[in-house]
């Protein structure tokens, strides 16, 4: 059994921030992730806009600074999923290959991608379905695709795959975009994004691979298929919280925390997209990072 001062589950963003503050304050960090790459969901970004000093970085990079910068301050990394969090004196995590013991658990795991739930989406999946267009995006070079979803993922997504695909056609719930309205309009001046509005994908259909969209038109019901060798799924996420036992109070899958970052349970700590929170960007999970470090600090020293 490993011991450390503190335990970080998840090397996205807030964790990764959690981890350079904990050992900058003197404390043991040990951070948990089943990927051995690190950067949580941001890796999968082709380019970051918003983060501040760091304009039009890619996610990528921006994801193996931060881990690097955590590594150079004396953080550990583990390739480890973990599955059991239990508390006595201390915190005891079973993973799935070993125990780690420590004084706080820091929780952030972050989210991921929400799936459509319609017919052919699981039966596709990386067969033309993909929720990952800088990932998947030059397999479909010169081939039509659709990316489905209106916020801000969705619409970077589209512009991203525009530099491939022959046409990306933009299919979105609502009679209007949600995404920033810069967003909005660097997607639309581009003649390859063909935004469909006030439609639902029913169904994928194929045959070893995606070949169309079966769609509905909410307004009117009318029904119309679509042809496309690849869709690109972008309706949100989910917190990634199922796989753990004895995690904190939850609301709809989320950890129960304010910006302090403190649980249900004392010396659990939330941080990221995994707590309840309105704004999930990389730049709150990085506050969050930090801030949970502080309430962690006064809890271990509350236990001298």
């Amino acid at each position: 059994m490993r011991a450390y001062d503190i335990a970080i589950i998840g090397a996205g963003p807030a964790g990764l921030t959690a981890s350079i503050y904990g050992e900058r304050a003197g404390y043991s960090c040990v951070v948990l992730d089943p990927n051995p790459m690190g950067g949580g969901q941001i890796i999968n970004t082709y380019q970051v806009d918003n983060y501040p000093g760091l304009p039009g970085i890619s996610g990528m990079e921006l994801g193996n600074r931060m881990k690097a910068q955590a590594e150079s301050f004396g953080a550990e990394f583990l390739t480890e999923r973990v599955l059991t969090i239990e508390k006595d004196t201390d915190f005891f995590l079973s993973t799935d290959k070993d125990k780690i013991k420590a004084k706080a658990v820091i929780l952030a795991m972050g989210a991921k991608p929400r799936e459509l739930g319609v017919n052919g989406e699981s039966d596709f999946r990386e067969a033309g379905v993909s929720y990952c267009a800088t990932c998947d995006g030059a397999f479909f070079r010169n081939k039509d695709v659709a990316v489905i979803g209106g916020g801000d993922t969705a619409l970077i997504d589209a512009i991203f795959l525009s530099r491939f695909a022959s046409v990306v056609y933009l299919i979105h719930r609502r009679d209007e975009f949600r995404a920033a309205a810069s967003v909005v309009d660097q997607a639309l001046k581009i003649d390859k994004i063909k935004p469909i509005y006030n439609t639902v994908v029913d169904s994928i259909e194929g045959d070893m691979s995606v070949s169309s969209l079966h769609l509905r038109d909410v307004s009117t019901g009318k029904e119309t298929n679509l042809s496309v060798r690849g869709v690109f799924i972008a309706v949100g996420t989910v917190p990634v919280t199922s796989d753990i036992a004895g995690l904190p109070e939850m609301n709809m899958g989320y950890i129960v925390a304010d910006e302090t970052g403190i649980t249900s349970v004392p010396g659990i700590f939330a941080a990221g997209d995994i707590r309840t929170k309105k704004l999930r960007q990389v730049v709150t999970a990085a506050s969050d990072g930090a801030n949970v470090i502080t309430s962690a600090d006064a809890y271990i020293r509350s236990k001298l």
